[in-house]
């Protein structure tokens, strides 16, 4: 935390916290934890998240007492003891016990209009202010055990006089009570906010962005977008504001404001610029506060047509014949953000509707489809894609969609259907197509139903697209042509594109985003090559001599025809591995 930094936790607290010592430097100082036992913890932080102190208690590496000891020695602020805290919790005005209980804080005492609170997370900015709000009292931090603050919430209540009389004050349901709710989101609802918050998410058609990222930092509120599948940095909301614009979306999501410690999931309907735009919004706890993700669902920027999604003449035949197979699976594979969902969809928009039952189970439902039967999990009910997959098999459909095999089950289930006379399309995440196989194989599904049940995979990436005013043309030379494999699409000589950027992309070089493909179809040969136990690469191997290119060859027809670069392809197809 910098001295600029406009929170009432950096006015409460010194000294500045870039001169801090950090709390695993400090633990290991005192004695407490070994350098080594430090690293495990920062290794085990990356992947679990959270603050390191609580990582390293669940750890059992140190106490939360050595936590509290450290952080107090960091922050500059006394530990108040088990024997500090009030016999009877004192009735503030404004203050609900939810609200104390979800962020771990107690109120103290009241002195000289100074309301001191014991709190687990002291330099938590965002709740100091709440409380500020909330009660209207200047707001005085203490550091205190997160266990001992949960003891003390246990206790009984202090009551007024007036209390007695009145159950709806203080901490009961009625209106002069303050809610607390209310306070955040008077925060949210201020006019400067609320603009700010509308300027960021109208950006998005503008600059045809598919996510906005909201990342907090000690400088401010990051705001990121991804265009053409590349994040590029927007404006930095200042720290005084931060809270605020997270609430506010917070609030059109529909999502708990008051709940700042568990990742939370909802989505906004809003029209942008004349277009309806469907946002889903994903918020995790950060050490800095809450980092907020909007992902854009554009139904009118989505393009349902096989035919202008990349696909090459050759494979969208071959696709087009196993789309047309009465039963079997048909997978798309690729990471997240490939677009996968996207095929699906326009394949499905390619069958005929009213001649065919067609229903899908995803994950979420990302688009509506005229004349499908789409079904959205929740796990939290139990409908899983399995237990959704069961009862739909008793709804006689004729194709079957299933957002991702995401476990055996559903992969089983999956097989059987297809074994019974359906047509199943699926997604899975692998790198390659051959990789499919090998993962379905990791999912305990037999060799023998694999090759009996799926009839083919296409593997696919996004690469951006030349920005058709600015595009240079160049000659690579000899010696690149022949380390990327582009001679074998291209003539000596012959110049392809490169990318240099203008006021119409950008200055990215970039605009718009086409797939490249590779798809396996599982004849006779690959049938047996998969009963016989080989290996992705050597499916991958055997595929080739068939005929199937791979993605990087596929877009190298592209880089051939213009529509993109070498530096591109190779940022796109740099993970293409055996998986």
């Amino acid at each position: 935390m910098t001295t600029n930094t406009h929170s009432f936790v950096a006015e409460a607290l010194a000294p500045d916290a870039t001169a801090r010592m950090r709390i695993g430097e400090l633990l290991v100082q005192a004695g407490k934890l070994s350098a080594r036992d430090l690293e495990r913890a920062i290794s085990a932080q990356q992947e679990m998240g959270g603050m390191l102190g609580r990582v390293l208690v669940r750890l059992g590496l140190v106490s939360d007492a050595d936590v509290a000891g450290a952080l107090s020695v960091q922050l500059g602020i006394p530990l108040v003891p088990v024997d500090g805290f009030p016999d009877l919790m004192p009735e503030v005005q404004g203050l609900l016990p939810e609200f104390l209980q979800a962020n771990v804080v107690y109120p103290l005492r009241l002195e000289d209009g100074q309301l001191h609170m014991a709190m687990a997370v002291p330099q938590d900015a965002f709740v100091v202010k709440a409380l500020r709000l909330a009660t209207g009292y200047s707001i005085h931090p203490h550091l205190a055990l997160e266990s001992d603050i949960e003891k003390a919430l246990a206790e009984p209540v202090e009551e007024s006089e007036e209390s007695e009389d009145d159950e709806n004050d203080g901490f009961g349901d009625g209106s002069d009570g303050g809610d607390f709710v209310e306070h955040l989101k008077d925060l949210a609802s201020e006019a400067p906010v609320i603009r700010l918050v509308n300027t960021i998410i109208g950006r998005v058609t503008d600059l045809r962005a598919s996510d906005i990222h909201l990342e907090p930092f000690d400088d401010g509120l990051h705001v990121r977008y991804r265009v053409d599948g590349v994040i590029h940095a927007g404006e930095v909301v200042p720290p005084r504001l931060s809270a605020a614009v997270n609430s506010r979306v917070k609030l059109l999501a529909h999502l708990d404001i008051a709940e700042r410690r568990l990742p939370q999931d909802g989505r906004i309907k809003t029209r942008v610029k004349g277009r309806e735009l469907d946002l889903r919004v994903s918020t995790v706890p950060t050490v800095h506060g809450e980092s907020v993700v909007m992902r854009v669902l554009d139904r009118a920027s989505v393009r349902l047509d096989l035919e202008k999604m990349g696909f090459e003449k050759d494979t969208l035949e071959r696709f087009n014949q196993l789309l047309a197979k009465p039963h079997g699976i048909l997978l798309v594979t690729g990471p997240t953000g490939s677009g996968k969902t996207t095929t699906l969809y326009a394949a499905l928009s390619k069958i005929d509707a009213d001649s065919n039952k067609i229903i899908t189970v995803e994950d979420p439902v990302e688009y509506q489809l005229e004349g499908i039967n789409q079904i959205q999990v929740h796990p939290q009910i139990n409908l899983t894609f399995a237990n959704a997959l069961r009862s739909i098999l008793r709804q006689d459909p004729d194709i079957i969609m299933i957002g991702e095999m995401r476990d055996g089950e559903t992969a089983q289930i999956a097989v059987q259907s297809a074994l019974t006379g359906h047509l199943v399309l699926s997604t899975l995440h692998t790198n390659t197509a051959a990789g499919a196989v090998i993962r379905m194989q990791d999912m305990g599904v037999e060799s023998y139903l694999i090759t009996s049940a799926v009839n083919g995979v296409l593997a696919q990436r996004l690469v951006r697209t030349l920005c058709g005013n600015c595009k240079e043309a160049y000659d690579p030379g000899p010696e690149v042509r022949e380390r990327s494999g582009l001679m074998r699409f291209s003539e000596p000589g012959r110049l392809i594109y490169r990318a240099r950027g203008c006021d119409q992309c950008r200055h990215t070089g970039y605009r718009g985003r086409t797939g490249i493909h590779e798809l396996l179809t599982l004849d006779e040969p690959m049938r047996r090559a998969i009963i016989d136990g080989l290996d992705a690469n050597a499916l991958n191997a055997l595929a080739a001599q068939q005929g199937m290119l791979n993605l990087h060859e596929d877009g190298l027809r592209k880089v051939a025809a213009g529509v993109t670069t070498l530096d591109e392809l190779a940022r796109v197809t740099q993970d293409q591995s055996d998986a």
